[in-house]
């Protein structure tokens, strides 16, 4: 499934000789069920599966021999079960040996490391060890004087799964410190990392169960309403998402300090954050638990303005993206710009006739970020190929106006129409251009990431080096500097 090691850090010497200055990556929390990055089993902690072997073996918690016998997966797609299971035994060998194989410095690092993090990693690594001790069943199914966090049996976990919860703390300081070095190695070649910090956490998750009075939820734990958004173009009932809500009092009481502790954390891991689905900063869905489909919703409103003047007085002005997508109303649009806040314009979602003028990509505005597409996107060679009803509501009528539209605007056949969509985003006004790597690759609908709304199958696709050509990675850096970009 990767590793954020050797060839992580080859990758950024890759885009740097592609003109490439932003790397985007998706959510980097551990995943839950369905392995959605959205849907971690928490905010703050990094996902141990993406640490590198390689990187253990250099620093002496790992022999190359023992992974000699390490099984052979698909390299074109995440096989996540057998993948997990095999990631999960190596490093739990490594744990448990860490006390004696590790060097002063790492075990000097590791305590530190614990000493800085533990207002949110005493919580997750308890979590973590009660989960697996429990089969991974979510955190409401167990005892009732664990799921509400009855003191005294927290107390008497914390002796009997000492060994567990320190593991736990042990592969979040594996993957904080190889991410620090890619990072800096990032930073060493002029790279700027752009995260992805989604506005809802995942009920299974250690953010919930550990501050249960700051969502939505009844007296045992379940959620008394949840986020979604209503009919859109993915899902014509919409999309229920389930994450828990928030009481948006309770935060606001606290002056926010929850949101603000996970923002500043953020800013420590990645250079840019993109916040996901901004919109419910100003208004957000809630559905009635329950509920199948996401239509019988209502929006209601959100302290957004407070929240980022909060986030202002505390941190300053972090670089912050705002993933404005769907339905765009005007206290959208009026909070984003109070403060500044680059938006994002999709070019597949440009095409439409009955678009306003500045949803058009001519009239992009300067103050934002352009993409192809994103991760939710099919690819662009998927995307103008498309057919009518398949992971969209379009009509055949539709999809060929739009296709048409597209071609004349850039003035092609459209047998390489990634290349056209590349190259018309580097030369529109938004001062960023973000392209996903499949459609550098200039892949089909095979290699989609995403799609909204359905439960399996996302999530999968996996990159492989010798199919990004030198000849991509020269046109890329052709049309960056063509562009003005470089």
């Amino acid at each position: 499934m990767g590793e954020i090691g050797p060839r992580a850090r080859a990758f950024l010497h890759t885009l740097k000789a592609a003109g490439q200055s932003y790397w985007q990556v998706l959510p980097l929390g551990p995943t839950g069920y369905g392995d959605s990055p959205y849907q971690c089993l928490s905010t703050f902690a990094g996902n141990p599966m993406l640490i590198s072997f390689d990187d253990l073996v250099e620093d002496g918690l790992l022999n190359a021999a023992e992974l000699e016998d390490f099984p052979e997966f698909p390299t074109d797609r995440i096989d996540y079960g057998p993948v997990l299971q095999a990631r999960q035994a190596v490093l739990s060998k490594v744990c448990k040996r860490f006390a004696r194989r590790a060097k002063p410095e790492l075990k000097q690092g590791f305590d530190a490391f614990c000493a800085e993090n533990v207002d949110w990693l005493e919580d997750y690594a308890e979590f973590f060890a009660l989960k697996e001790e429990r089969d991974l069943r979510p955190w409401v199914e167990w005892e009732l004087e664990l799921a509400t966090r009855d003191e005294a049996a927290l107390k008497r976990i914390r002796k009997e799964l000492a060994a567990p919860i320190r593991h736990a703390k042990i592969r979040q300081f594996l993957f904080d410190r190889q991410w620090r070095r890619l990072r800096k190695e990032a930073h060493d070649l002029g790279i700027q990392l752009i995260g992805d910090i989604p506005i809802f956490v995942s009920h299974d998750s250690s953010d919930v169960w550990a501050n249960q009075h700051l969502f939505s939820l009844d007296d045992r734990g379940f959620p008394t309403v949840v986020a979604g958004v209503p009919p859109d173009y993915f899902s014509a009932t919409g999309q229920l998402w389930g994450n828990p809500l928030y009481r948006w009092d309770v935060h606001q009481e606290s002056g926010f300090a929850w949101w603000l502790k996970r923002m500043r954390h953020m800013t420590e891991m990645v250079d840019i954050v993109r916040i996901d689905h901004f919109r419910g900063f100003a208004a957000y869905w809630e559905i009635p638990a329950g509920e199948e489909t996401a239509m019988n919703g209502q929006w209601v409103e959100s302290p957004g303005h407070e929240f980022f003047q909060a986030l202002k007085d505390e941190l300053g002005d972090i670089p912050v993206i705002a993933e404005d997508l769907g339905v765009i109303t005007d206290d959208v649009d009026a909070l984003r710009d109070a403060f500044d806040l680059p938006g994002m314009r999709i070019l597949q979602f440009s095409f439409a006739d009955d678009l306003k003028p500045h949803l058009k990509p001519e009239g992009f505005p300067e103050n934002c970020v352009v993409y192809t597409g994103t991760h939710d996107n099919d690819t662009t060679a998927g995307w103008f190929w498309r057919q009518p009803g398949v992971s969209n509501t379009e009509t055949e009528a539709q999809i060929q106006a739009e296709r048409q539209a597209v071609l004349e605007m850039v003035h092609t056949d459209g047998s390489q129409i990634h290349w056209d969509l590349i190259a018309l985003a580097a030369r529109l006004k938004p001062h960023t251009a973000i392209y996903p790597l499949q459609d550098v690759m200039g892949l089909g609908t095979e290699a989609r990431m995403n799609v909204p709304g359905r439960m399996d199958g996302n999530w999968a696709w996996r990159f492989r080096e010798q199919d990004l050509r030198p000849d991509d990675l020269k046109r890329l850096r052709d049309i960056t500097e063509w562009a003005g970009r470089l």
